[in-house]
């Protein structure tokens, strides 16, 4: 599920210290709920909390993509809905992607024919021999780059390039990167020993065409074989998603990584002839705002009523596709002990009662928990719902309390 990006992320850092001050309202749609909720905890108590949805609910609910197509809504009716007031543009180019998961100093391919290496720095490669290795690897050299092989014992160099380099492929067949503890992994495009600007640290980058990429991320995000309608949905927004962390990239060498932190890309191996027909039906559409690829987050379910966001078009508005056929997420409970809110925060003190100031005053309860604290004999601790749920492991900031005395013999977390 994407996360904020760059000035968008600053302005939520902005948000984020403003947690001490007047708490500035959701969405123009509804005014914040004002009327403070309190419980009181004595003694030892388990607190049951009931919410809705799953993620911060910005933009298009995977769930409720996936109950618009039941409900017979078409894959552009879907985007529009989820985002509304952009317009629709095309999206093409390749995208340069960190591959997390290859920690290592060097990048490993297995030996094929077809293997070529480049330079990233001077439009050169050359024809790796295809009887020579088993493996080849990029090493860092300075600012300059070894290709090395072997065939399983010593590795042995066969040129040095100047500056950054990748291996290609002269044939459709993909590359298998291997990873530290000889994991092995497909990838389309080209995979880069890069650094970025000033340093030789080198990170393995992925560089492939945004339609080739896209067909290693949608059955990431959504399950291949949902309808038809909400997988090509789910495929617009992480094409534009993906355009706009391009247009605002993480660093000089990237545009974006491979986890949820961006949007989840597992190369070849995550393919799905499903999901690739889907993302073949919406080739190169997009969605755009003042000309621009819109910040098109998205997340699993809303609740039923998604969160206003940091753009124009992610809005606060009822959603009455996300309930269609969402058990697990439309409304959820969870159960934490008051131990629990004393470790996380001990310097309130015992656990004495729970207070919640605010709400966007969108939706069930009142909506999402904007201001809200925790209090204790020593002190108190003031908090919104996102620093709760990351603290606990719940499904979003939309929730309410229950506080009950624990039973006899019930054992403590």
């Amino acid at each position: 599920m994407p996360r904020p990006t760059h000035l968008v992320r600053l302005l939520l850092v902005v948000l984020a210290s403003a947690l001490l001050l007047p708490v500035i309202p959701a969405s123009a749609e509804a005014p914040p709920r004002k009327k403070v909720e309190t419980w009181t905890v004595a003694g030892s108590t388990a607190i049951t909390v009931t919410g809705h949805g799953y993620g911060h609910g910005h933009g298009l609910s995977q769930y409720g993509a996936q109950g618009a197509a039941l409900q017979g809504l078409t894959w552009q009716q879907i985007d529009e809905f989820y985002y509304p007031g952009t317009d629709w543009g095309r999206i093409a180019g390749r995208i340069r992607v960190l591959i997390t998961a290859d920690t290592g100093r060097d990048v490993q391919v297995a030996a094929r024919p077809g293997l070529r290496v480049g330079s990233l720095d001077r439009p050169r490669t050359w024809r790796l021999p295809a009887d020579r290795a088993t493996k080849w690897r990029l090493v860092g050299n300075g600012s300059d780059t070894q290709v090395q092989w072997t065939r399983g014992g010593v590795w042995r160099t066969w040129k040095k390039l100047r500056g950054q380099a990748e291996f290609s492929s002269t044939t459709s067949q993909p590359l298998t990167l291997v990873l530290p503890g000889g994991a092995r992994r497909d990838y389309r495009g080209t995979l880069q020993s890069a650094a970025a600007r000033q340093s030789t640290t080198r990170e393995t980058v992925n560089e492939l065409s945004m339609e080739a990429y896209l067909r290693g991320v949608v059955p990431q995000e959504v399950p291949a074989l949902w309808q038809p309608a909400a997988v090509s949905a789910q495929s617009v927004a992480a094409r534009t998603y993906a355009a706009f962390e391009r247009s605002h990239p993480s660093a000089a060498h990237y545009d974006l990584c491979d986890t949820s932190a961006c949007q989840v890309y597992g190369g070849v191996d995550a393919e799905h002839p499903a999901a690739t027909a889907a993302i073949r039906a919406t080739a190169k559409q997009g969605l755009f705002y003042g000309g621009r690829p819109a910040f098109t987050q998205f997340s699993a379910s809303n609740g039923g009523f998604s969160a206003s966001g940091s753009m124009p078009y992610l809005v606060a508005q009822a959603d009455p596709y996300d309930g269609v056929d969402n058990p697990r997420y439309s409304t959820w409970t969870a159960t934490l002990d008051d131990t629990q809110v004393e470790r996380q925060w001990p310097a309130i003190g015992d656990l004495t009662g729970i207070e919640v100031a605010a709400r966007d005053g969108n939706g069930d309860l009142g909506g999402r928990v904007l201001d809200m604290a925790f209090i204790g004999t020593a002190g108190t601790v003031r908090v919104d719902g996102d620093d709760v749920r990351s603290a606990f492991g719940l499904n979003s900031d939309w929730f309410t309390f229950a506080v009950m005395p624990r039973q006899k013999g019930q054992a403590r977390e």
